[in-house]
């Protein structure tokens, strides 16, 4: 219980550092240079007055230039008329206003309304009403004219709200008295920016069901549900898998896993995570429940259009409580050990996805010396917001605690998942 209120105190604390890391550029205080540095917006604008001067510099740059001599001989024709039409700007090169709806545009061509969720890992996040929630390659991606307020993380250099505008591999931010200019690699991440805590949440829950009755009737039931809140600094992943079986009444299977990382982006390949947590609870191994609470660090090794593939890990402390011990042995361990994880995310095809997920937990003999989650997901899209899942899982542990019936559980535990995932 301790540990579960060390955890949500931290939790508490780390989103707090949200609202104390915005700074004045105009301050002559420093901060740390691990503290995300926001520059504020110090114009007294609002944000409508804002959108009016993104607005204005749209018109300057879609400005008719002036038409050569040269180009209005060449449009006439044999009548001796100017053919008006070989002189006017091509419909391709105009773009939309901004009314509302943020607006993007495909490198074929293809403009977008709608909302900007935000740009991660080089998937930029955008809902509308004909395409539904969409993640777009954003390599793929030849403008972006936002009507919201848009938070963009540049590397090494601060997180900036402002309208945002880009386009031949620039990214201009707006403010009210100031306007930046980056190039695209430089860009980390973005993100809607505002009050609106929804704005930053995106999730996915998959369940599997399989019921039976007559000669034998058995139950078994397994949902995996992924959540996700996501700024332009930091990002929140919780997840969770249990499974439940009976067979003729007789429970067969029984347990439970919440995983919690928190990580911060510092560059775009290198992040810390200034806390991650698990919760683990199964009957049929002799664990009541294990708490694990650490920190670390994580890089992001292969980041490509296709595939992204990162490594973490750091000291934690992990607490055992077991259900039932031989006697003269503790039924509560509490134990340090060192966490090493990665994840790989392969796009096999535009609606087939590969995930792959492996956690190493090192731990004292008492405590299972040490132990393994490995997860292998194939999505298919079915659509926009429906895939169909198969999961394959294997937990070892290489020294199981032994109950007080001197009964050892087996050192593996394996899972293959066929059901369909839900994503919003």
């Amino acid at each position: 219980m301790k540990i579960v209120v060390l955890l949500l105190c931290l939790l508490v604390a780390a989103f707090g550092k949200e609202n104390l890391n915005a700074v004045d550029t105009n301050s002559s205080e420093t901060s740390d240079v691990h503290e995300p540095v926001v520059i504020k917006d110090m114009s007294g604008l609002s944000d409508d007055e804002v959108r009016q001067k993104a607005q204005k510099s749209d018109q300057k740059s879609n400005t008719a230039k002036k038409v050569p001599i040269s180009n209005v001989v060449k449009s006439v024709d044999k009548r001796g008329k100017v053919d008006i039409s070989k002189l006017q700007q091509p419909w391709e090169e105009l773009s939309p206003t901004p009314d509302q709806y943020d607006w993007v545009e495909t490198k074929k061509g293809e403009w977008f309304k709608g909302d900007i969720k935000g740009m991660f890992d080089n998937e930029l996040e955008f809902e509308s009403e004909e395409i539904g929630l969409y993640s777009f390659d954003f390599d793929d991606i030849a403008q972006i004219k936002s009507y919201h307020i848009i938070d963009v993380n540049i590397e090494g250099v601060a997180t900036i709200p402002g309208i945002l505008r880009y386009k031949d591999g620039k990214v201009r931010i707006i403010q009210g008295k100031d306007t930046y200019t980056f190039d695209k690699n430089q860009i980390v991440s973005f993100a809607i920016s505002g009050n609106k805590e929804r704005q930053h949440w995106s999730g996915k829950i998959a369940i599997n069901f399989d019921a039976r009755a007559g000669n034998r009737n058995q139950f078994d039931y397994t949902v995996q549900a992924d959540l996700k809140r996501r700024t332009a600094t930091n990002k929140l992943l919780l997840d969770y898998i249990g499974r439940i079986s009976r067979s003729n009444g007789v429970e067969t299977a029984n347990d439970h896993r919440v995983n919690e990382k928190f990580d911060v982006y510092l560059t775009r390949y290198f992040f810390w995570t200034p806390i991650f947590a698990e919760y683990y609870t199964d009957s049929f191994k002799n664990i009541r429940s294990q708490y694990t609470l650490g920190v670390g660090l994580g890089y992001t090794a292969v980041k490509t259009k296709d595939m992204e593939w990162d490594f973490s890990g750091g000291p934690a402390v992990l607490l055992t409580n077991y259900i039932t011990v031989p006697k003269g042995t503790d039924a509560s361990v509490t134990s340090p050990s060192l966490e090493l994880s990665t994840r790989l995310e392969y796009e096999l095809s535009k609606i087939t996805d590969i995930t792959y997920q492996y956690k190493l937990t090192l731990t004292n003999p008492e405590s299972g010396t040490y132990k393994h989650h490995m997860v292998l997901t194939l999505e298919n899209e079915l659509f926009e917001w429906l895939d169909f899942d198969i999961t394959a899982i294997w937990d070892h542990t290489k020294i199981p605690e032994v109950d007080s019936n001197g009964i050892t559980p087996l050192q593996n535990d394996y899972q293959l998942l066929v059901g369909i995932g839900i994503e919003f």
